[in-house]
């Protein structure tokens, strides 16, 4: 052990003290923090547009901020992109972080000074707190990947600007900096196949002891690494003990993941997104991802069956319940107002306060009245599979409305690593599952109004060909989990597996 892991030992019980600490004030915290965000707010454009200054309680704060998306805030991040000064929030971010939005093209979400150390801060936390859990700070001493977008920034308005990733990247501390890989260079490579050959290249004869990014990405580098080496990764990588990963649900890859890997290694899962990072799991024993009470986001939470009502009900932290889904809203020392990031959680732990991901609001199956969502799926796929020895690589469920005789369905596209030993038991089983855990999917089925679910079966590397063919291959482009509509059903049929 060098001196780097020996160091990091008593810096990450002291910070898992503070985090502990935190967690058992939380609602406290976030009383502080909304109250931070309208003394600051009130002095802006927007708060002087949504009189912030005769706000002094959650209610009124309610009744002064609406809740919007990108597309309704976007006056205002305009006006920002212009060079003007106290629009959001004081004085002009520091960054923009540039995403895609699927309905509102580019979007420039701001991250401020006062905003930034939630980023940086909060990844460090959740490694921290594995090292004072486990003791392991080994992993400190060898290779780490953080694999970034292109750490080259634009400007707009002004601004520096870039994707998240790489925005992060120019705050890696300095004492990363000598154990980070892939190289700077290999980092602002666009094309994803050419950057992961070279990430390949740079890493496959290194001491690899921590390997981050989201599950998919992670497959086809280990996919890659095992093609070049004809070793399991865990064998050409001896130290290599803890994996972190986020942006999609890690179950569906744990299987394929830890088979590539040949044994056993920690897991610590995030939620970030450029909006903010809002949860990270403090614990490889306690279920679920600690929310970040006390990192200048005010959370609010709304029940996800009312999330397009014109006034649904607004929840503040002490108001939530275990088990029931929300959709999470922020209002954030970056400038954003009740602002719907777009996805749903469920609490599964309120001392602390500890979620799960359950999905995106827009990815879910209400074709006919059903509203299955992406937990509800997944957790169908995986149990059948289980069942019936079938290991899955990559899957996703469309609508199938029939035309004229016949009765509609849902269809699942699914691409198997290993298929099951009998697929009629594992049709049988993933729609019994998935009715066990949908009511009304189930009255859809005994009411005959559907018909069980059918399987097409996607050709191996036919999720990858199909991203490469729509130019979202890599980095932290996904394959949704359920879609209402066809677009990208129609688009996979091009991959079909041919028998």
């Amino acid at each position: 052990m060098n001196l780097k892991s020996l160091l990091a030992k008593p810096f990450a019980q002291y910070i898992h003290k503070q985090i502990r600490r935190n967690s058992s004030n939380a609602l406290l915290d976030q009383d502080a923090i909304l109250k931070q965000l309208i003394k600051v707010g009130k002095g802006t454009v927007f708060g002087k547009d949504h009189h912030l200054d005769a706000v002094h309680s959650y209610e009124a704060f309610q009744q002064a901020i609406p809740i919007r998306d990108y597309e309704l805030l976007k006056p205002y991040i305009n006006q920002v992109k212009e060079g003007k000064e106290n629009i959001l929030w004081k004085g002009k971010p520091i960054y923009f972080a540039k995403t895609s939005g699927t309905t509102s093209g580019v979007k420039y979400i701001p991250i401020t000074k006062d905003s930034i150390p939630n980023h940086i801060n909060t990844a460090r936390n959740a490694l921290l707190s594995y090292m004072s859990e486990t003791g392991n700070s080994a992993f400190a001493s060898g290779k780490m990947i953080f694999l970034s977008g292109s750490p080259e920034l634009e400007r707009v308005g002004g601004i520096p600007t870039g994707r998240l990733s790489g925005i992060v990247n120019h705050h890696i501390p300095s004492y990363l900096r000598t154990n980070q890989l892939p190289s700077y260079e290999t980092n602002c490579i666009e094309d994803w196949e050419t950057k992961l050959d070279k990430i390949v290249e740079e890493t496959i004869r290194k001491d690899m002891s921590l390997i981050s990014g989201i599950p998919p990405w992670m497959q086809m580098y280990f996919d890659r690494l095992i093609e070049k080496s004809g070793k399991k990764v865990g064998d050409l990588f001896p130290n290599f003990s803890v994996m972190v990963q986020g942006g999609v649900n890690f179950e569906p890859y744990r299987v394929k993941l830890f088979e590539s890997i040949g044994r056993k290694v920690d897991t610590i899962e995030l939620f970030p997104a450029s909006e903010g990072f809002f949860a990270f799991q403090d614990s490889q024993e306690a279920e679920g991802l600690l929310l970040n009470t006390n990192s200048g986001i005010f959370f609010e939470f709304i029940p996800a069956g009312e999330i397009f009502s014109d006034n649904p009900t607004r929840l503040s932290l002490r108001d939530v319940k275990v088990g029931q889904h929300y959709a999470l809203i922020i209002n954030s020392n970056a400038g954003l107002w009740g602002y719907n990031i777009g996805d749903t959680i469920k609490f599964v732990s309120t001392e602390p306060y500890r979620l799960v991901v359950t999905g995106r609001i827009k990815h879910f199956i209400s074709a006919f009245g059903e509203h299955v969502i992406g937990e509800e799926v997944e957790a169908a796929l995986m149990k059948a599979a289980a069942a019936t020895n079938a290991r899955i690589i990559e899957f996703t469920v469309a609508p199938m409305i029939a035309q004229g005789e016949g009765k509609s369905y849902h269809e699942w596209f699914i691409e198997f690593e290993k298929e099951p030993d009998d697929m009629s038991a594992f049709i049988e089983q993933t729609d019994h599952n998935l009715r066990e855990k949908n009511v009304y999917y189930d009255d859809l089925i005994r009411g005959n109004i559907l018909q069980q679910l059918q399987i097409t079966r996607i050709r191996k590397n036919g999720f990858i060909d199909y991203m490469r063919s729509i130019g979202k291959l890599g980095g932290q482009n996904k394959v949704p989990r359920l879609s209402n509509d066809r677009v990208l059903a129609d688009g996979l049929l091009s991959f079909v597996h041919p028998s």
